[in-house]
């Protein structure tokens, strides 16, 4: 059998795929990976060769509506496939699903499979986007006719979807629990001693609850000064991003420590005792699960997506999307009593291995798909 993931980012494709890229491949499966801007005989191209997989080089811009580098995306992937013929194409992220499918769908491919890890910037946000948004709409519902199995990562997506006639009612759809997390690599570790320190890790874009964060730090931090709130992320190219301008300002304000990019986010998460996603909406938030397993307490937005990893009052506290000022009430439940911060932290980890093992979400993938 021939895979082919038709994969957003390389330098995430391990990050958030690369378990079951494993499970795949033990299972004796041919695994192939569209990627764009993957830099021929760089650290990570060797990394993914090494693994067994066969690489394919593709243009896909993540952002923008430039109708001629989209169908030059379509062009290219069309090709891929139709010399490599695989028996199954596997897409996520907006572009990647919707270009994806498409070309797999002229190509003949007999099984094609969506996974929706999220909306993005199209379907978040007022009238300034709802062009943007409508087109989306029809290129979905057009991508995603006749797919084997569309996967969710949150039953509010899925019922969006349906509501909005991107699926059918009866399309084969099934939710699953986000992308896992691999327990074993983000192992748990003790919660920092000292006075707390709060974690946010996103792309610096509005929709991430960025400008929240720092707002709401500003206002803890004039009555506990000694509390710490640190950013790790990096100025995306989406409309919605931070400036360079405001990030410059909470840092030298002393509100925002800003770590920038990293390329392993554990030991930032294991230095703090909070992690904290004011986001708009999510499929499910990767970096909650990674903070999870590692055992620390949340504070995200009771939004879509978000709201599925906490359960209020349990692991966590869940707060109205766009509310600074519950937010900042948030952040001081934890530093007025640490043992809610161990308490909640232990149930985020009981959690973690619970629902979102990213073994036991695979093995839902697999089933869904017939692979056994």
């Amino acid at each position: 059998m021939k895979f082919l993931f038709v994969a957003g980012l390389a330098d995430e494709l391990l990050p958030f795929r690369g378990d079951l890229i494993d499970a795949l491949l033990n299972k004796g499966i041919e695994v192939h990976a569209a990627l764009p801007d993957l830099e021929l005989g760089s650290d990570l191209h060797k990394k993914l060769l090494s693994k067994g997989l066969l690489l394919h080089n593709v243009n896909i811009q993540r952002t923008g509506m430039n109708p001629i580098a989209d169908l030059q995306t379509l062009w290219q992937l069309l090709h891929l496939m139709k010399t490599v013929r695989p028996d199954a194409v596997f897409a996520c992220m907006i572009k990647q699903v919707i270009y994806g499918l498409m070309a797999a769908s002229i190509a003949g491919v007999p099984q094609r499979y969506a996974l929706i890890t999220g909306l993005g910037y199209a379907f978040q946000g007022g009238d300034q986007r709802s062009l943007l948004r409508r087109l989306a709409q029809g290129l979905y519902a057009l991508s995603l006719r006749g797919a084997k199995k569309v996967f969710f990562q949150n039953q509010d997506d899925l019922k969006l979807f349906q509501d909005i006639g991107i699926l059918k009612p009866n399309a084969p759809s099934c939710v699953v629990n986000g992308s896992g997390v691999n327990m074993s690599h983000y192992a748990r570790t003790p919660i920092p001693k000292g006075a707390p320190s709060f974690l946010l890790v996103a792309r610096l874009i509005g929709d991430k609850g960025i400008r929240e964060y720092a707002a709401a730090a500003k206002l803890v931090k004039a009555q506990h000064p000694e509390i710490r709130f640190v950013l790790v992320g990096w100025i995306d190219e989406n409309p919605s991003a931070i400036t360079q301008t405001e990030l410059d300002t909470w840092i030298a304000e002393g509100t925002i420590e800003n770590i920038g990019r990293l390329a392993d986010v554990r030991p930032a998460i294991a230095q703090c005792s909070v992690y904290v996603l004011p986001s708009y909406r999510e499929g499910t938030p990767r970096s909650v699960l990674e903070a999870m397993s590692i055992g620390r307490a949340i504070i995200t937005t009771d939004a879509p997506g978000c709201r599925e990893t906490v359960r209020n009052e349990d692991n966590g506290l869940l707060v109205p999307v766009g509310s600074v000022d519950e937010l900042a009430k948030a952040m001081l439940r934890f530093v007025e009593n640490s043992e809610l911060i161990r308490r909640f932290g232990q149930r985020s980890y009981e959690i973690a291995e619970e629902k979102y093992d990213v073994h036991k979400v695979n093995q839902v993938i697999f089933n869904e798909m017939g692979i056994y």
